[in-house]
């Protein structure tokens, strides 16, 4: 249960990792106040981390190259665009065997949703920044983020979407507040925080799930309230979370809610968690 003082409590910090402080507060403490971070390790071999890198990739740069309706050829651009970004995977032959397949399934999907989307208007801008600054007891809190994606519509709506190559969060996470990302991002939006984007509120929070799978890909709503809703009320959340780690008193304990822990955490070795997590969980 480490307190550091509050002159060495984290002032800025990601979307993404604001559901790490919720999730588990010590790998918090871990990163950002004693600045430790994991050691890649010799040979690893590719992980799924490093395809939805590459997938990301390869998104971003084909979005950003086309033109506003599709040329005939966008899936065959989007093709070479994956296999040069996923490149590196070639060196691991089981793995592109199993990767590449799913990449041209999906990128047949997502061309045909984009093709769509363009014909009905809408302009997508890629790899944004934007960020807020908050006030709070310790002093002025700074949210940033980079989102995916943020889908104009002509209307003047903003839908802000979330690529996923894995398994999106369920709704209930979202409406629960452990799955933040989206709807701080939409909090951004309604602040202005976004360059080029007038402060509004969100027309809508989508992941796209980037399987390759069955299906290649599809669209999912985060959360069940609308859009905005969920802006409003993460942003609340997080001035309530920033105003009690302003209380020196407040530790940063490791999975204080064991059903919401995350699946993986570089740090659960140095808070000991084999020791004393099996028995905390059966508590809980």
């Amino acid at each position: 249960a480490p307190r550091p003082p509050l002159r060495a409590r984290p002032r800025r910090l990601s979307v993404t990792r604001i559901e790490a402080w919720m999730r588990d507060p010590y790998e918090i403490y871990a990163r950002h106040v004693l600045g430790l971070r994991a050691l890649e390790p010799i040979d690893a071999e590719a992980t799924q981390a490093d395809y939805g890198s590459a997938v990301h990739e390869a998104l971003d740069h084909f979005v950003r190259g086309m033109p506003a309706a599709l040329p005939a050829d966008a899936l065959e651009r989007l093709l070479a665009v994956g296999e040069d970004r996923l490149a590196p995977i070639r060196a691991f032959p089981g793995l592109w065997a199993f990767w590449w397949p799913r990449f041209r399934r999906m990128a047949a999907w997502f061309v045909d949703e984009e093709r769509g989307r363009r014909a009905r208007g809408i302009e997508p801008a890629t790899e944004i920044e934007g960020k807020v600054e908050l006030a709070a007891p310790g002093g002025a809190f700074t949210l940033t983020a980079k989102a995916d994606r943020l889908d104009r519509a002509p209307g003047g709506g903003v839908e802000i979407v979330d690529y996923k190559t894995g398994k999106p969060p369920a709704p209930a996470e979202v409406d629960a507040g452990f799955a933040p990302q989206l709807p701080l991002e939409g909090a951004i939006l309604q602040r202005g925080g976004f360059p080029g984007f007038a402060a509004a509120a969100p027309a809508a929070l989508s992941y796209w799930r980037l399987s390759g799978g069955d299906p290649a890909g599809e669209v999912r709503r985060a959360g069940s309230a609308p859009a905005a809703v969920l802006s409003a009320q993460a942003l609340d959340g997080l001035r309530a979370l920033v105003a009690r780690y302003d209380d020196p008193d407040t530790p940063y304990l490791a999975r204080p809610a064991p059903k919401h822990a995350p699946r993986y955490s570089d740090y659960e070795h140095l808070a000991r968690v084999g020791e004393w997590g099996t028995t905390a969980a059966d508590d809980a």
